[in-house]
């Protein structure tokens, strides 16, 4: 994506005030704005809250436009979306305000402003829906969670956040260009939240925490199935189901291995601790494990 995007131009008309009636802090406003037209001395006037600051600009929407793609150009993302914001907030029904409203997300995207480039992507698909850069709105919110996300042991908000954004562009933009790298983010995020689980499961595992640990393994097995950690999964329930003496879902957990990886180590780790108990891998048609493996009923 480079730091100037064709957007396609929409224009909406501007109606004028119905009434002339004004509160005295819009009266206030309004002469601030006078004043700023009538000294010459500047480009924009400010006023409002030190924390509050409100541009008025006395530029037309292309010229500030072009000072923001300028800025972008430069490396100054910041500065980049303020202006692209200035686009936007004076002059909102230009022909540049809606595009403004995009590049303002990606400039603080690039800048590392990610809260504020998903506030300004999540507005652009609010105001602007189904346009054709829709897809590239999406793709700034999932990659503004992707660059946030952490190693397996830490919290995974962000990761689930923009497996679900990733998730949104695919089904609504199958077609998009960025829907190739979607999939394969989609992929590591998978894996990494597989991973995070299997990382809490096998603590409780260690302390006995059987239950706990099953609901682990469990989310791993229903949720994530095409990923490494799966067989694992099964391993560990067969583990655990055969600590709280549950025999038939343990061997359910060691068939769905099994059938699905017979040279996997982890089926020889499940098999082996079925065969201390003289018990042997089966699946049990009741077995949640069994309803929820894709295929596994047609491969018993």
């Amino acid at each position: 994506m480079t730091g100037r995007l064709e957007l396609q131009q929409a224009a909406a008309p501007l109606s004028g005030p119905s009434r002339a009636w004004f509160s005295v802090p819009a009266r206030i406003a309004c002469l601030l704005i006078a004043a700023s037209l009538l000294s010459g001395c500047g480009s924009f006037a400010w006023f409002g809250n030190k924390d509050e600051e409100v541009t008025v600009s006395n530029d037309p929407p292309n010229v500030i436009y072009g000072k923001a793609d300028t800025l972008i150009d430069k490396g100054k993302y910041k500065d980049a979306a303020r202006a692209y914001e200035e686009v936007d907030i004076n002059h909102p029904y230009s022909p540049e305000a809606r595009k403004a409203i995009l590049m303002a997300a990606y400039a603080y995207y690039k800048g590392g402003k990610y809260d504020d480039a998903i506030g300004a992507a999540d507005r652009y698909l609010t105001l602007h829906p189904g346009t054709k850069e829709s897809d590239l709105a999406q793709n700034i919110i999932a990659m503004s969670y992707y660059d946030r996300v952490l190693d397996p042991r830490r919290d995974q908000t962000n990761a689930r956040k923009a497996l679900g954004a990733y998730d949104t562009l695919l089904q609504r933009y199958p077609e998009s260009r960025y829907a190739g790298d979607a999939r394969n983010r989609a992929r590591i995020l998978r894996d990494l939240l597989a991973a995070n689980e299997m990382v809490v499961g096998r603590y409780y595992l260690r302390h006995n925490n059987f239950l706990a640990a099953i609901n682990r393994f469990r989310t791993v097995v229903t949720d994530f199935q095409t990923t490494e950690q799966v067989e694992e999964a099964l391993m560990r329930l067969t583990e655990a189901y055969m600590a709280l003496g549950i025999v038939n879902e343990a061997q359910t957990a060691a068939a769905v291995l099994g059938h699905n990886f017979p040279e996997s180590k982890w089926y020889r780790h499940a098999y082996g601790l079925l065969g201390k108990r003289g018990l042997q891998p089966q699946e049990h048609e009741g077995s949640w494990i069994t309803r929820t493996w894709k295929g596994a009923g047609s491969q018993t």
